[in-house]
């Protein structure tokens, strides 16, 4: 992709320059959630908005294409681009990193040193993947047969692994706690499952899938597909065991079950590793945090419970949904719309019902299209039965919602 434009940037802080400024709204975070909204703030013929992202990566990621990038069907290299070409032209781009929330005095301090003032504050930092909070997962990642397809650096070695498997026991873990794309450490179960059965090498190998839920879905609708797909690929599950080691040297993982507290070590040849993952460290141990360290916001406002001016979408957020790029393409809209209408002196009215969406491929060719909202309740998009496996869903999630994620969402158009 080629930037047709040069967002302002800001220089590291020299001698003598100031280290205050002042924005009319601040968005820390410059994925997902930070860019949609920044995009819809940015767009438009009306008074044009002080606008500003803070955000210290140079690239930005379309992660949903990992678990095909994992599996063979698509190339790692479709899925990065450079954090300017989705810059909004108009926005003034902060390359920093938040070091602390002060919202009290409305003001953001970066690592630099530098205080961010600001009128409004939108918050949509992501979610933090605790590689270290697993006894030996940091330091065998990549190697040993243990991957992964939530790192960009070490997805590509998952597929290395499913094509040159010749048998044994591939475990394939869920953690404990919220993770975001709720759906993608079971949908590469499914894929080696098809990968191994093409090579004439599934008769060789044992598949189980290790979770820490108490079920494979939450929604019933779609739980009864999965729970078919799972009988007909013939695979092991283990509900309620949740990852808390893996030794390396002895090709072992050790999982915790949730219901009695025994320890359960299982052997491995393949490992596809789903890490456990939390609030940034820097949003949990400041004054904007709930008590789980989440942004603490009204679920269908995006509101901070106790800031007026502060809102917060996506992983980071205490939103009681998925945590999937679907549900900020619902909720961006939300805060934009928000936002607007209190600078304009009027009060919020749009709402967020907790829509999300999470593709479930289950297999080369095949995807379930899982949409709900906060009550479980399927919300679905199209005039037909989504929880029947689909040839057409796949295509969408290979094709069709990249399409709409660089050209639509990114842009503030959907």
């Amino acid at each position: 992709m080629t930037t047709t434009f040069a967002p302002e940037v800001s220089s590291p802080l020299a001698p003598g320059i100031s280290r205050d400024e002042h924005h009319q709204i601040l968005i820390v975070g410059g994925g997902t959630a930070g860019i949609s909204v920044a995009a819809r703030l940015c767009k438009g013929r009306g008074p044009k908005l002080d606008v500003a992202v803070v955000e210290p990566s140079d690239k930005h990621y379309y992660q949903p294409l990992w678990t095909l990038v994992g599996a063979g069907a698509a190339r790692r290299e479709r899925t990065v681009r450079s954090e300017a070409s989705v810059m909004p032209r108009r926005a003034h781009w902060i390359r920093e990193s938040v070091a602390e929330f002060r919202p009290l005095e409305q003001q953001v301090v970066t690592d630099q040193g530098r205080r961010l003032h600001y009128d409004y504050l939108v918050v949509a930092a992501g979610i933090q993947l605790n590689w270290g909070a697993i006894p030996g997962l940091r330091e065998s990642l990549g190697q040993g047969g243990v991957c992964s397809n939530y790192s960009f650096q070490h997805v590509n070695y998952t597929w290395e692994l499913l094509r040159t498997f010749q048998g044994g026991n591939a475990v394939f873990t869920h953690p404990s706690g919220a993770v975001k794309c709720g759906g993608a450490p079971q949908k590469i179960c499914y894929l080696a499952d098809d990968c191994f059965r093409r090579r004439g090498v599934r008769d060789r190998c044992r598949l189980v899938f290790a979770t820490a839920m108490p079920n494979i879905f939450a929604v019933p609708k779609y739980a009864r597909t999965l729970e078919r797909v799972i009988e007909r690929k013939q695979i092991e599950t283990r509900f309620l065991h949740n990852l808390v080691e893996i030794r390396p040297s002895e090709r072992v993982a050790v999982f915790e079950r949730l219901d009695t507290g025994e320890r359960v070590s299982m052997e491995y040849d393949l490992l596809h590793v789903t890490p456990p993952m939390s609030a940034p460290a820097f949003i949990a141990r400041s004054p904007l945090a709930d008590s789980d360290g989440w942004v603490d916001v009204d679920k269908h406002t995006l509101r901070h419970a106790r800031f007026p001016n502060v809102f917060a979408l996506g992983d980071c957020s205490s939103l009681p949904t998925s945590k999937t790029g679907a549900a900020i393409r619902k909720q961006a809209p939300v805060v934009a719309r928000n936002l607007r209408s209190l600078l304009r002196g009027e009060p919020t009215t749009a709402r967020y019902d907790g829509y999300t969406s999470c593709p479930l491929v289950t297999g080369y060719g095949k995807l379930v299209l899982a949409e709900f909202d906060y009550d479980k309740n399927p919300q679905e998009t199209f005039p037909f039965d989504q929880s029947k496996e689909r040839w057409s869903m796949y295509v969408l999630k290979k094709v069709g919602l990249p399409l709409i994620y660089w050209n639509g969402m990114l842009k503030g158009r959907l």
